[in-house]
């Protein structure tokens, strides 16, 4: 649910970073919220990798087994 989330994030964060840099305003749902700076975007994004990596290592190790504790 974490990849999701993040993945989301990063698109939310990209598309309102590029809108407001290039063409005239923010793109995607977060403009129509709030009135956020272009780091802010790019902070965005970032937080939405971490998310996104942060899920898919987890479940990786899920598969594997490392991290269980024995029973």
């Amino acid at each position: 649910m974490r990849g999701i989330i993040g993945f989301i994030a990063m698109l939310q964060g990209a598309v309102g970073f590029i809108g407001q840099v290039f063409f005239d305003g923010g793109w995607g749902l977060l403009p129509h919220w709030f009135d956020l700076p272009s780091v802010a975007y790019l902070g965005v994004f970032a937080a939405g990798a971490a998310l996104a990596v942060w899920g898919d290592v987890d479940k990786k190790r899920q598969r594997s087994g490392i991290g269980r504790e024995a029973v």
